[in-house]
Parts: structure tokens; sequence; C-alpha cells
């Protein structure tokens, strides 16, 4: 199919205008009337009232932990004493995903997977640029390498990309550290929901 094909086709099946009629018109106003984005003809809900309380039974099974109100609700993995730092798991800048962490190109940009995390918290854990670090909680450890960056929180370490297994030391990847729990309460990811430890291991290499 050629690009205007599947921009036809894609068009057509959700339920839009051709894509000549839209280059005629040089755009598609998909705004919602006066009326309908100002909630003047109601609300998403059977008596056209705003539902304050939620019926979280009706959106998911495991619902059993969440308030019948609005409120804050501590779900996550929390940090402790023993895992002190809360892990974020963010996508690197040259992998979009999967596939470019398995390019020559990528990986040369990349390098290898990397902590960051905040100057104040390497220097507490005597770590330098490039030192060896192990990161784990209950789940297991991975082997990677520690850098200094001073655009995170305190408290807050970032593993970016999405390395496969066998790009880090020990074999063990990102993934062992996050939980497969489904998020509340319909399902969901919970992997940035993950407090680790982070402990100096022996040796240092080049960045």
């Amino acid at each position: 199919m050629s690009e205007w094909e599947i921009i036809s086709e894609t068009l057509a099946k959700s339920g839009w205008p051709g894509p000549d009629e839209i280059y005629d018109q040089h755009w598609l106003d998909c705004a919602p009337s006066f009326e309908s984005s100002h909630f003047l003809d109601g609300f998403a809900h059977a008596d056209k009232k705003f539902h304050f309380k939620a019926d979280w039974s009706k959106i998911g099974p495991d619902h059993q932990k969440l308030p019948a109100l609005p409120d804050f609700v501590p779900i996550i993995d929390q940090a402790t004493a023993e895992k002190p730092f809360r892990l974020v798991t963010a996508p690197a800048r040259q992998f979009l995903n999967s596939t470019f962490s398995e390019t020559p190109g990528s990986i040369s940009r990349e390098i290898r997977p990397t902590l960051l995390i905040h100057p104040d918290d390497a220097m507490h854990l005597t770590l330098a640029d490039g030192d060896a670090v192990a990161v784990g909680n209950d789940r297991g450890e991975i082997w990677l390498h520690a850098r200094p960056f001073n655009g995170l929180l305190k408290g807050v370490v970032v593993i970016e990309g999405i390395w496969p297994n066998a790009a880090f030391e020990n074999g063990q990847g990102v993934n062992t550290l996050t939980s497969a729990d489904a998020g509340l309460p319909n399902g969901g990811g919970v992997f940035h929901d993950t407090a680790v430890w982070v402990k100096k291991r022996g040796g240092t290499t080049p960045t």
C-alpha cells in the first residue's frame, strides 16, 4: 500500500472523512461543541451528573484497597531504610524501543547501562563516575555503572534504556527489580513503583 492508501484506510476505519476532503479543507475540526466541552449537556454517566465519588468496583476487580472518596493511597513500593532509593526506569535518549537497543549505532551512543544518581547520594556512597555498582531489592540485583547527575532529586536513581539482560554485567536486566503485579484497580504496569538499594562494587571503568 502507498502512504496515501494507508492514510485513507486508517481514516475510513476510524470514521473520519477521507484524506482528499481533509487536504482540500486544509484541516479537520475535531473539537466537541461548546455545550459538550463545557458539560452543559451533562457528563458521561447515565444520569449525566458529575460523580465525585468513584465506584471502583465498576472500573476493575481489584478495588478493595482504594478509598470510596478521593484521597491519597500509599500503594507504591515504598522506600525503606533497607531500600532507600526510588528507581525510575526511563527510556534512553537513543532507544525508542527495544529494537534500537540492538542496533550498533544506538549502542555506540548509549555505550552501556548506567545508573544516574544525585551527586550528594553518590558522595554518601563514595561513588565516582564510572564506578561499578549493584542495584537491588527483594526481587534480585543487577550490575551496572554509576554516573552522578545533578538533574535528579536526592533519593531518586534512574536507569535509562531498554537494555537486554546480556548488556548487564551479571546477565540480569532491570526487570529483575520491577514488580509484575497488576496496578489497581484494573491492571496496568507498576514498573515505576520500585524501591531499591545501591551498593558499590569493586573496580572503576572508564565512561
